[in-house]
């Protein structure tokens, strides 16, 4: 859509987080999960960390196929999703990404363990697994270093 190009002709980075989250709530709705469920059972999952890595640039007119999985749930509080955005005119990939997230209390803003339907739905699939393990290690990070060894110095 012309309203996500930006000024240098291509999606703006921005964009793509908007389109993880309306995935990840596609996916939530298919395993049973959907967004009035999350706020029947006052419980709610929210981003505790995201890591995008932009590959290619995605252009006005391209078709891209956008793909979410759960590559680690502790089935108590927290889960990560990975991401990918693929150009299917070239099958490139455009962005792939990891996002942390944990169970909330909608109404004390507190983290919470997960309610049944969470644990029963928010699982991993051992083939989603055993891809994700194969995976080298550079393209598997969940969560963050707490060293700071990758921070650039200076």
């Amino acid at each position: 859509m012309p309203e996500e190009i930006d000024e240098y002709q291509h999606v703006n980075n921005t964009i793509y987080l908007q389109w993880l989250d309306v995935i990840a709530w596609a996916h939530s709705a298919k395993l049973g999960i959907p967004l009035e469920r999350c706020l029947s059972l006052r419980r709610g999952m929210a981003i505790r960390h995201t890591r995008a890595d932009y590959l290619e640039a995605a252009l006005l007119g391209d078709n891209l196929l956008i793909g979410t999985w759960i590559v680690a749930c502790d089935g108590r509080l927290r889960c990560t999703r990975r991401f990918e955005i693929l150009r299917i005119s070239d099958q490139r990939r455009v962005l792939e990404a990891e996002i942390e997230y944990f169970c909330l209390n909608l109404d004390t803003g507190k983290p919470a363990r997960f309610p049944s339907e969470f644990a029963q739905h928010y699982t991993v699939i051992p083939e989603v697994a055993a891809a994700y393990a194969a995976l080298p290690g550079g393209s598997r990070v969940i969560g963050y270093s707490r060293t700071g060894a990758d921070l650039p110095s200076g």
